[in-house]
């Protein structure tokens, strides 16, 4: 039977020759994922099952990075719990304050996830890890339970959408851009529990930081997972990383789809999503004057070391418009490091940024950036629904790292391909 490479992924770790969109499989994980808020629920129902020891200990990994160091005595409380559960249970990779970072940029820094793997995670965002060719998706605090308890999990097999993607991105066009034009072309429900695949000579194109930021985003066109195609750029990041031999998967030529939807990297342009939900997506020449209170450049969408380094690229020697907070997070102990050898955190202080520890912070609207009524921001984030990061009655812009940098300095949502064109009255 012909199948899609997240098909294979899932026979193959369920011990069968193939299956089909639809079929219950009960699969082997080799990752199981939490972080300092889905984990205290998951701990607490895996203490309900009655077993003293997870599976393997060297599977399960738990990253405080939501609320991380800890904002207030709740956090505090979540946090204490995890460290305390890892301790008894002797987890090897627990990661906290100096050493975490936004769980998805930091599972692959790791080399915790290769290719071929499968991980669940208690965040939707876990889908990332597609971006070198492991399916890997969101899943309750229930179900990492019983993945830290018996190192299974029951998936539906999903079906899948193809994309083909041709060309080369065009200067200040990011992976961040693809994404929101594949989520406004679809919608946030275009993908309803499916795999989205990339496959296609432009992928070759793309770096992989591109892609876990595609793959990052596919839960919001409703996905149950992004998965790319391996190719030399995936296995020389993955050796780089991880001693463990990768498994390639790749789909079959027969292989069905419900669709199959071919882009021209080329044709894409800056993209932002407009409140209150990632399909509302405009380009610049449909984007008016639309001013900002702050801008949040990082994430697990776009806080590694090539989003700083795109957005440093157009801050350097300039100044963040007056009234705009700038808030920059690198995602990783390693990502601050790096910037901060190269310079890059000079540039964003002397432009009038802060710079944050890793954290997710504003993205969920924890702290480190929360909005107040009636205010606008332009956030590399992933998610822009009501209230996301802040009062009700704020705004979120989606954007990339090049939109969100021009933005700052403008004061308003800007092009980054006319920043040369800013008026000194708008530095």
């Amino acid at each position: 039977m012909a199948m899609t490479m997240t098909q294979k992924i899932l026979a193959s770790h369920a011990g069968l020759e193939s299956v089909s969109a639809g079929q219950l499989v009960l699969v082997n994980v080799d990752r199981v994922l939490g972080n300092d808020i889905t984990s205290p629920v998951a701990i607490k129902e895996f203490d309900k099952i009655g077993i003293k020891e997870v599976y393997d200990k060297d599977k399960v990994t738990m990253v405080m990075d939501h609320f991380v160091p800890n904002k207030d005595i709740k956090a505090a409380v979540q946090c204490k719990m995890c460290r305390d559960f890892c301790d008894e249970k002797n987890i090897t990779h627990f990661y906290d304050v100096g050493q975490m970072g936004i769980e998805h940029a930091l599972l692959p820094e790791k080399g915790l996830v290769i290719p071929g793997d499968v991980v669940i995670g208690a965040d939707s965002h876990t889908c990332t890890y597609g971006a070198i060719g492991a399916f890997s998706t969101g899943v309750g605090s229930t179900d990492m339970a019983c993945g830290m308890a018996t190192g299974k999990a029951w998936f539906k097999v999903p079906s899948a959408i193809k994309f083909i993607l041709k060309g080369k991105l065009n200067k200040y066009v990011s992976g961040k851009d693809v994404i929101l034009h594949i989520i406004g072309m679809i919608g946030v429900d275009g993908a309803l529990y499916k795999s989205m695949e990339f496959c296609g000579e432009g992928v070759r194109s793309l770096t992989v930081y591109d892609r876990l930021t595609i793959s990052n985003m596919a839960i919001e066109a409703g996905a149950k997972n992004g998965i790319f195609e391996v190719d030399e750029q995936t296995l020389r990041y993955v050796k780089e990383r991880s001693d463990r031999e990768p498994v390639i998967y790749t789909a079959d030529p027969d292989a069905e789809y419900d669709e199959v939807i071919e882009i021209d990297l080329s044709t894409v342009k800056s993209t932002v999503a407009f409140p209150h939900l990632p399909e509302n997506t405009k380009t610049f020449d449909e984007i008016g004057d639309v001013k900002i209170d702050q801008v949040v450049i990082g994430s697990c969408t776009n806080g590694h070391y090539k989003d700083l380094a795109e957005a440093a690229e157009i801050l350097k020697g300039r100044k963040v418009a007056k009234r705009v907070r700038a808030i920059i997070i690198p995602a990783t102990q390693d990502i601050y490091l790096k910037a901060m050898e190269n310079g890059l955190l000079k540039i964003f202080i002397e432009a009038g940024c802060i710079v944050s520890t890793p954290t997710c912070g504003p993205c969920l609207g924890g702290y480190m950036g929360i909005l107040a009524a009636g205010e606008r921001a332009v956030a590399t984030t992933n998610r822009n629904f009501v209230g996301r990061m802040g009062d009700v009655k704020s705004e979120v812009y989606l954007a990339s790292p090049a939109v969100a940098a021009a933005s700052a300095i403008a004061g308003k949502i800007a092009d980054p391909a006319k920043i040369t064109d800013l008026q000194e009255a708008e530095l």
